[in-house]
């Protein structure tokens, strides 16, 4: 679809309608603003007889001074006054545009000048219009001397509807109406509307190429942003008929050709027709293919600066290939980007061609003009306000006093993005005057906010409502330092964080930052395992960049971990807490871990990697001591201009590394039958009022029932996860993996798992709106949790399969998924329709 004009460009288009306008002489303008369109109005001078001035008086002033008058009236006392000097006073003051009539009077010796002055604008109002934003229009308006408050010029108001009709039939909207209409008011007022009917964009029914034997119609037209209307068209909007789109159409037409070796290729004619209600179009192009070239010889010329074997290595097209007008484009800016690498900022490779059409061959001479090496003398940063200098310095990678690196403007643009600060960010190069071998980089940037205060609502499926408060800022203060304060509430969690991080605590780009949290979490509607849990942590952790895409970081905290089980959580839980005696768990932690980041954009990403491996454990002296293993991994290829695949990874695995914990356990069977028997009874996680170190339980005793409970491997409460919205789409959160029963007649339960192994496949497709944070997907997920490596079985493993939308909306991220399981057990829980909203992706 066709870009709209930006308010730049729009304003830029109606000055230029306007032009013309202003230079009409002024008794071409309208005496009647309500006017349908402008009258010729004549110079009205009561007397053709010279006489000298001896006074000048104006009549008729409501707004405007006098001296307003006296400045652009070319007559002072004192001069003679003839009708040649009455008609030129006349155009000089319908020229301001203040006036809608202009009369010369004379009394005796006395000049009278009579004004009606023009209307002034009370409001303006915009309906109607869509595929022009209202501020663009009004922005238009008001560059062009149309503003609420400014004298009212009919003339203005039809140039800019004609220009406006323009503008909507270079859409193909034929049918757009155009309706300004003035209302007038009192004190000599009017308000303005412009009433817009968009109509339908004219949708193209047929294309037919006329003279291509060489190369299948399909095939030319297959990377055409104009198609002819198909069942994508509601989605894709292809179909609409645009002229700016027919004219880049008929430009990669012309590529298509030379870029496979047809030199003489013309397009001999276009012709456009409209079917008589004006929705229907239909395009035919003429050619002429000619005959294909291929390239006699390559060599290159001029000052290389680098070795000349170099860069004769760059160049791709060779002796006795098929020229093509890409490749050669393609060596021409790798020729240029390696030099403007080496301080040649504005370095040329000038293409020579030698065409010999007797023997279809054309021989290619590269003139490579270096130009003089440029310095960066400073770096100059515009636009942010709130952002300090330093926190956008220290990503740069481009200095000053160094020799000008366009790869390194092109890292350093890379990194700002990244920073999240600024919507947008470019780099200009300015020539120091008086020479030629330095140049200031300035780098203009667009801030967006970087901080949010959050209160509101939130809906997942998961976690149902969600209340909210948090204040958060990236940028804080304009430091470039992250702080977070918030505090949850959703149907299984409360929550309280407070966290901070300085990115560059050292000038080498060691991040500090420090976290503090509370949890109050009820896994009994968390889809898991039945418990409480009441944790909290106080952590530290560092950060260090090795390479441009490569971080190393660490993690040292203490937290402690209160588990409330009750008789419906499920027995190797109950056993675990039982064995160890305790239901709070203590820990000394320690987390280690390298990522790398090459992706080319945080948002929309199309290109790069995204993979970390990280290694949590708990140190000697916790409570338990284990370990945990993570490895996640995404990879995005573009595989067409619209089209961009994720391949998408993560693996898990945990076990403990301290000896196993087992104990006996006795007590006497209350009435009804012996605990974990099927007959019900008591809770074996309740231990004895007086708990005694060694076996058996309680010396000269016969307890009715002994049992041998052991804690090993992963602790329960650090188990993996699988299924749901970031997880495998089409299962209900947290319900892949190992289940058990806390009784006979109960429920299953997932307890989750020692191993997840969890994969996608998804393909991102053009957006459904015009922002670039909302996009389309289809996927293929897949995944499983498993109690232990040895339990693994590439078999039990789920799939399922579905489309997806992802937006950061206004209000919010919002993720929405339709899956379809492909690989299910009985007791899977599966669930289609999956939603986040106010939630991260």
């Amino acid at each position: 679809m066709t870009r709209l004009p930006n308010r730049r460009l729009l304003a830029l288009a109606l000055t230029a309608a306007l032009f013309q306008a202003s230079a009409l002489p002024a008794m071409a303008q309208s005496a009647d603003p309500f006017a349908v369109g402008p009258a010729p109005v004549a110079p009205s001078v009561q007397s053709p007889e010279a006489f000298t001035v001896s006074d000048i008086r104006v009549d008729g002033l409501q707004r405007i001074s006098a001296g307003t008058i006296f400045t652009y009236l070319p007559v002072e006392r004192g001069d003679t006054l003839d009708s040649v000097g009455a008609a030129n006073a006349i155009r000089a003051l319908y020229k301001t545009g203040f006036f809608e009539d202009v009369r010369l009077d004379r009394q005796g010796n006395v000049l009278v000048v009579t004004v009606t002055e023009r209307p002034a604008i009370n409001k303006i109002e915009i309906t109607g219009n869509k595929d022009i934003e209202t501020e663009d229009l009004m922005n238009g308006l008001k560059e062009n001397g149309m503003a609420e408050g400014d004298t009212f010029d009919r003339l203005v108001l039809d140039r800019m509807t004609q220009e406006l009709n323009r503008q909507y039939n270079n859409r193909g909207k034929y049918n757009a109406q155009i309706e300004p209409s003035v209302k007038r008011l009192d004190r000599n007022r009017v308000d303005v509307t412009i009433a817009i009917k968009e109509g339908k964009a004219a949708s193209i029914r047929h294309i037919n190429l006329v003279g291509n034997e060489k190369f299948e119609e399909k095939a030319i037209l297959d990377n055409w942003e104009s198609s002819e209307h198909n069942w994508l068209s509601w989605y894709r909007r292809d179909d609409q008929y645009s002229r700016e789109k027919l004219s880049g159409d008929l430009e990669k037409l012309n590529n298509y050709y030379l870029d496979r070796g047809y030199i003489d290729f013309n397009v001999d004619s276009t012709k456009v027709s409209m079917s008589p209600d004006r929705q229907d179009m239909f395009i035919s192009a003429g050619l002429t293919e000619g005959e294909q070239y291929t390239v006699s010889s390559v060599q290159v010329t001029g000052d290389t600066v680098l070795p000349k074997e170099t860069v004769e290595n760059m160049v791709l097209l060779k002796e006795g290939s098929i020229f093509s007008r890409r490749i050669l484009e393609i060596t021409s800016d790798s020729i240029t980007a390696a030099l403007g690498n080496v301080g040649y900022a504005f370095a040329q490779v000038n293409t020579i061609p030698d065409v010999n059409r007797a023997d279809k061959t054309v021989g290619i001479n590269l003139q490579v003009v270096p130009g003089p090496r440029v310095n960066v003398r400073n770096i100059v940063y515009k636009g942010n306000t709130r952002t300090s200098d330093e926190v956008m310095r220290r990503e740069m990678r481009q200095f000053e006093g160094s020799w000008y690196s366009q790869a390194a403007l092109d890292r350093s643009k890379i990194r700002l993005q990244g920073l999240g600060y600024f919507e947008t960010v470019d780099f200009e190069n300015e020539p120091v005057a008086g020479t030629d071998d330095q140049v200031d980089v300035v780098v203009n940037v667009k801030e967006t906010a970087s901080g949010s205060f959050v209160f509101g609502l939130g809906y997942s499926q998961l976690s149902g409502l969600t209340t909210q408060i948090q204040v958060s800022q990236d940028n804080f203060l304009g430091s470039g330092n992250r702080v977070s304060v918030q505090a949850q509430r959703s149907r299984y969690q409360q929550r309280y964080d407070f966290s901070f991080l300085n990115p560059y605590f050292l000038d080498n780009g060691l991040s500090l930052g420090y976290n503090l949290w509370w949890r109050e979490l009820d896994y009994s509607d968390f889809n898991t395992a039945q418990y409480n849990s009441n944790s909290g942590a106080a952590q530290m952790v560092l950060g260090l960049p090795i390479t441009e895409t490569d971080t190393v970081s660490g993690l040292f905290g203490i937290d402690t971990n209160q588990i409330l089980a009750s008789g419906s959580t499920p027995e190797p839980i109950r056993d675990y807490i039982a064995a160890l005696n305790t239901r709070t768990f203590h820990a000394w932690r320690m987390e280690a871990g390298w990522s790398r980041n090459s992706v080319d954009n945080a948002l929309t990403p199309s290109r790069g990697t995204h993979q970390r491996i990280w290694l949590e454990t708990t140190l000697p002296g916790s409570t338990v001591e284990y370990f945990k293993l993570n490895y996640s991994f995404s990879k995005y290829w573009p595989i067409s201009r619209h089209l961009v695949l994720n391949t998408r990874a993560e693996l898990g695995y945990g076990d403990s590394y301290g000896d196993a914990v087992t104990r006996n356990i006795c007590f006497s069977a209350p009435v009804g039958g012996i605990p974990g028997s099927d007959e019900g009874g008591g809770n074996p996680i309740d231990p004895p009022e007086t708990p005694q170190p060694s076996d058996p339980c309680i010396p000269g005793t016969s307890p009715d029932f002994i049992e041998s409970v052991t804690a090993d491997g992963l602790p329960f409460f650090e188990n993996f996860y699988a299924g749901g919205v970031r997880s495998v789409r089409g299962f209900v959160d947290n319900t892949l993996g190992p289940r058990e029963r806390p009784c006979a007649t109960c429920a299953t339960q997932p307890i989750g798992g020692a191993l997840k192994t969890v994969g996608s496949l998804e393909f991102y497709f053009p957006s459904l709106f015009d922002s670039p944070a909302a996009r389309p997907s289809a996927f293929v997920d897949f995944g499983n949790v498993y109690k232990d490596v040895d339990s693994f079985d590439a078999g039990e493993l789920r799939a399922s399969a579905g489309i997806s939308l992802m937006w950061r909306s206004p209000m919010g991220p919002i993720s929405i998924s339709y899956a379809l399981p492909l690989r299910t057990e009985d007791e899977d829980k599966t669930e289609r329709l999956q939603f986040t909203f106010g939630g991260n992706f």
